[in-house]
């Protein structure tokens, strides 16, 4: 459908894009991957048309359609909500009005020729839909999280995040046949994340696109293109299979470089050795055409192993926080009515629940930041709370660079770790002296995370921590609170973090809570199978000596079993995986000497040595056998590995 060929772009006098070929399918789902600054974005713009090329050829098939979602930069206003997003349908709105105009028309005079035109109209916009417009505008709707009384309001009173939405809806119904989206999932919360990679999922065309999340590229992406160098290397597959086939090509190039390096090297000693005797110069000139010839293998750099760890939290009691019948208001809006939520130490507790539904409010009650209309706040014995809101990274002054920022936040004994700290969150060399008003947003919210860190707390209280961070970041945030040994309770719209964190769900919504254990997977379970028995609406409690649902002995510890149980297969897998790289790894280094020993005994001379020979063709056996083994037990870990997938 789209062809680049030998396509280069220049920013900022570097070279961003470097000739490159690449084509798009019909019906490709593609993730675009790489590095900030890589050109991800330009590359979208360049295929939206929004940004000229400046060497090569873009080539389009006739009769493409392309849609482009940018980052940011969008406003409506002037329409009601539901007009706005209808409006997208622009060729079914035409006809419609035609069709009403004809039937008009048709009460007081009529013609063969009208007749046949309102037939044909009719017969198009049944066709193309046009009967089920307004049930498609309200299930996109309802799929990214407006609400019915949102339908009839004015664009312009909606935020920059639900203009993203409004932007999103219109795009998803026009149904270009390459979809360009770039951060569709920023401003999403979970539930309208779960819709769009449902429908993207089924989406009849193309779609390209950039994100963050690493749970929806694998729902979503059947195809990884990632950019390094300027130059692009596609991989087959989802995003967690993109990662373990790069860390194999990368591999298997630093061994085809250190090769190539040797016979360059041993090419540069002849040149050098043999350049000014006269009976070898069309030696060394077959040399220096065969070194001219040599397309030099680029591996890309290793990328730097970031390890953070949060200091020891001091002691605290079993119960840290509790909130008794806690309820907020806002003016006529009741967020939270009579909540009961205890916190027990060393929980990790997700808060989950649609925009608006009250998270934040709650987050706040917790931190103490904001006092409840009703009930109580209990702090257990020598908490130490650090709380994260949303807006942190607004807190931060930006006159100052990120080192006096930190330094100015950090308690005295902590002022010779700062430097360590921000390493650990990506701030290195003269990162350090840049202003905070010339930081991105993920590099803001880096900045604030850090600063938090500097006093150590045993309980935390994160909102929306992930913001803006890229993959990277999130994996070494990630890392950290995975071994955290304090308290946790965090908001997070990104679903593998919030399953590789979890041990309890908090689903907020309708002014009250509902506790669930597992992470959030076993919270969509267990609300398929309460909606199953038909017991979908039920409010769960909070118990006074342990959080748990209302359900059955039975239900709580099959839950608890399947939690377990999945951490324990995740386990194995990971084991598995190291032991399968190692054999690989092992195999590669058998086979190379296999294949050296092999370029040897090739050699009509080595023959001549008979001692020799007999002791290489013995060993050569040796590795034979050694190498068949390899491949047995190769062999075996891949099919446990692959049980473990398919849950065998």
């Amino acid at each position: 459908m789209i062809q680049l060929r030998q396509l280069s772009k220049d920013f900022g006098g570097r070279r961003l894009l470097k000739q490159v070929d690449w084509h798009i399918r019909s019906q490709d789902r593609i993730g675009l991957c790489g590095e900030n600054g890589a050109g991800k974005t330009s590359l979208l713009k360049i295929l939206a048309g929004r940004l000229e090329h400046d060497g090569g050829e873009l080539q389009v098939a006739r009769g493409a359609t392309l849609g482009y979602l940018p980052q940011d930069g969008l406003s409506h206003a002037g329409s009601p909500l539901f007009e706005e997003v209808r409006s997208a349908l622009s060729d079914l709105n035409d006809m419609e009005r035609e069709l009403r105009e004809l039937e008009g028309r048709l009460g007081s005079e009529q013609s063969d020729e009208m007749l046949e035109r309102y037939s044909d109209l009719q017969h198009q916009f049944e066709l193309r839909g046009g009967y089920r417009m307004e049930s498609e505008v309200g299930k996109v709707l309802d799929g990214l999280g407006f609400s019915a009384a949102d339908r009839s309001k004015p664009c312009e009173q909606f935020s920059g995040g639900w203009q993203m939405r409004i932007a999103l809806a219109k795009l998803l119904l026009c149904k270009p046949t390459l979809l360009l989206l770039d951060e569709p999932t920023n401003h999403l919360d979970l539930p309208a994340r779960n819709w769009l990679e449902e429908y993207l999922s089924s989406y009849p065309f193309a779609v390209v696109l950039v994100s963050h999340d690493r749970f929806f590229l694998d729902q979503v992406v059947t195809r990884i293109v990632e950019i390094w160098n300027g130059r692009i290397e596609e991989y087959p597959g989802n995003y967690s299979r993109y990662l373990d086939e790069r860390e194999r090509r990368i591999l298997a190039l630093r061994d085809a470089k250190k090769t190539q390096d040797d016979e360059v090297e041993k090419l540069e000693a002849f040149i050098s050795r043999f350049r000014y005797q006269a009976n070898k110069a069309s030696l060394v000139q077959s040399r220096i055409k065969q070194l001219e010839k040599v397309e030099r293998i680029e591996v890309p750099p290793q990328r730097k192993a970031i390890v953070f760890r949060f200091p020891d939290p001091p002691r605290g009691g079993q119960t840290p926080l509790e909130l008794k019948e806690v309820g907020q208001r806002y003016d006529d809006h009741q967020v939270l009515d009579q909540v009961d939520l205890r916190i027990e130490k060393a929980e990790r507790i997700a808060l989950v629940g649609p925009n608006g539904a009250g998270k934040s409010t709650l987050m706040r009650l917790l931190a103490g930041t904001e006092s409840p209309v009703g009930g109580q706040r209990c702090e257990g014995h020598n908490l130490a709370l650090a709380y994260f809101a949303q807006d942190q990274a607004k807190e931060l002054n930006g006159v100052k660079t990120v080192l006096q920022e930190i330094t100015d936040c950090a308690p005295f004994e902590m002022v010779p770790r700062v430097r360590d700290i921000l390493g650990s969150f990506l701030f290195s060399g003269d990162d350090v002296h840049k202003k905070i008003s010339v930081l991105s947003g993920g590099e803001r919210n880096r900045l604030a995370l850090a600063i938090l860190l500097l006093r150590p707390a045993n309980l935390l209280l994160l909102d929306e921590p992930t913001n803006h961070l890229d993959l990277k970041s999130k994996e070494v945030l990630l890392d950290s609170l995975k071994h955290y040994k304090g308290t946790l309770v965090f908001v997070s719209h990104d679903r593998y973090f919030v399953d590789e964190v979890a041990t309890r769900i908090i689903e907020v919504g309708g002014g009250g809570i509902d506790s669930f254990l597992g992470n959030y997977e076993d919270f969509l379970r267990s609300k398929q199978a309460a909606g199953d028995q038909g017991h979908s609406n039920q409010r769960v409690e909070t118990l006074e000596q342990s959080p748990t649902v209302v359900a059955s002995d039975d239900q709580k510890n099959g839950r608890l079993r399947s939690y377990e149980s999945r951490k324990e297969d995740k386990k194995m897998r990971r084991k598995l995986e190291k032991d399968v790289a190692e054999l690989e790894a092992a195999l590669h280094e058998r086979e190379s000497r296999l294949s050296e020993l092999e370029t040897q005994m090739a050699d009509p001379d080595f023959y001549q040595q008979s001692e020799k020979f007999m002791a290489a063709n013995g060993l050569h056996q040796s590795m034979q056998q050694e190498i068949g083994d390899l491949y047995e037990r190769w062999e075996a870990l891949a099919e446990k590995l692959g049980q473990l997938d398919t849950g065998e």
